[in-house]
């Protein structure tokens, strides 16, 4: 379970060969930061909807059978950055039994990371892992090593979908200067990727590297780019586009102006003011990394958890000592 800035979200699954089979999910808008960026605490009524989210995930849970030992639960940047994130979390604990964990940038970059890993192209040299959150980036470089990924630097941006689009309230009229004044804002904090990452930029720039994005805005602009009438997950999971065909999805929004993109079934009115604020953000990180390929992943964090979950539960396979000849001697004596 993962409850971030923006969404809560529930994954219930089974181990399986290839992963994990989905017994159960959930999703829900909260917007637990509304106006966490302007007070630096949690709003009563950004609360209420988390918490009312929390407890439906709860009554899942208890419904599938799940204990609470074998939940992995996580907030993100909300609760990292609020004062009362941790009061929150208590009455979250103490009403519904569920115990969050306030995890650090650190872990939830390497979450994202972990749940995007089976999208890596594996003939690339680089990937960039950009997991655009409601309160927070998150972005991780690895670089192709004997045929395996190895991550060579991170950084967390203080910018998500919220907290960018609180800070730039959309005007009427033309967009162009509150779209590049967003890019320009992301741009910015990019300029503290440490050497590693800012070492790679060849690499994208010549084709060799490609880009991951996994959050709820780049999910939506690969709606837009397939006209889908409805979200399909199977056909939006692992698409790749251009960096041309993104372009042209945040032109067609943009276009459509607040009304039609709430009416767009892969946006709806809960995304329709932020879409083009993680638009923006993956604009910036595509100008500062220009690979021409992006991979859509509706995936990350939770998938992570749920893999590393399983990863731990799963029994060693070191096997025992055999008993030698010396042993059996030893043992005969």
């Amino acid at each position: 379970m993962d409850l971030g800035t923006n969404n809560c979200r529930l994954l219930i699954a089974r181990p399986a060969r290839d992963g994990f089979r989905v017994v159960d999910s959930f999703s829900r808008i909260v917007r637990l930061g509304e106006g966490l960026t302007a007070t630096g605490r949690l709003q009563a009524a950004a609360m209420d909807r988390a918490y009312d989210a929390l407890a439906i995930c709860a009554e899942r849970l208890g419904k599938r059978g799940v204990a609470p030992d074998r939940l992995a639960a996580v907030a993100t940047q909300a609760c990292r950055m609020a004062e009362n994130g941790a009061a929150f979390v208590e009455r979250v604990r103490s009403g519904t039994g569920l115990v969050l964990r306030i995890i650090d940038p650190a872990e939830e970059a390497n979450l994202a990371v972990q749940g995007c890993a089976t999208l890596f192209d594996r003939t690339s040299q680089a990937v960039l892992v950009v997991d655009v959150g409601g309160g927070s980036t998150e972005l991780s470089w690895l670089r192709s090593e004997n045929g395996r990924f190895q991550p060579v630097g991170w950084m967390s941006a203080p910018l998500g979908v919220v907290t960018l689009a609180e800070r730039h309230p959309e005007p009427e009229g033309d967009l162009t200067a509150w779209y590049e004044a967003m890019v320009g804002d992301m741009a910015e904090a990019l300029t503290r990727a440490d050497d590693a990452a800012q070492g790679l930029k060849t690499l994208f720039a010549e084709g060799r590297g490609h880009m991951v994005g996994t959050s709820g805005a780049i999910t939506s602009l690969a709606g837009i780019h397939l006209n889908l009438q409805r979200y399909q997950r199977d056909r939006v999971d692992g698409l790749w586009m251009t960096r041309g065909e993104c372009e042209a999805a945040v032109d067609r929004l943009v276009a459509l102006g607040p009304a039609g993109r709430a009416a767009e079934a892969c946006i709806g009115p809960d995304r329709a003011d932020l879409v083009l604020a993680g638009a923006a953000i993956l604009e910036a990180v595509q100008r500062g990394w220009p690979c021409q390929r992006v991979r859509v992943a509706d995936r990350g964090l939770r998938e992570g958890l749920l893999l590393q979950r399983m990863q731990q539960d799963r029994p060693s396979r070191r096997r025992r000592p055999r008993r030698g000849r010396r042993q059996a001697a030893g043992a005969a004596a």
